[in-house]
């Protein structure tokens, strides 16, 4: 996900994708455990879709306060 999709979200909708990112990388990891992940590197990019998701929340919230 780019940054300036992410920034085009509502919080409301910027927390719903948190949670649903989590999720996935949580099925990532138990295929993983399983040998049952073909792309080894997807697990990094979802960490790394989070990471941009919480950027922006965050900035959010220093810009309001």
């Amino acid at each position: 996900m780019q940054v300036q999709e992410i920034r085009s979200l509502t919080d409301q909708q910027l927390t719903e994708e948190v949670s649903k990112t989590y999720r996935e990388l949580m099925n990532l990891r138990f295929r993983a455990a399983t040998n049952q992940l073909t792309d080894t590197n997807q697990p990094r990019k979802v960490r790394k879709d989070i990471a941009r998701l919480l950027t922006v929340m965050r900035e959010r919230n220093l810009t309001v306060n």
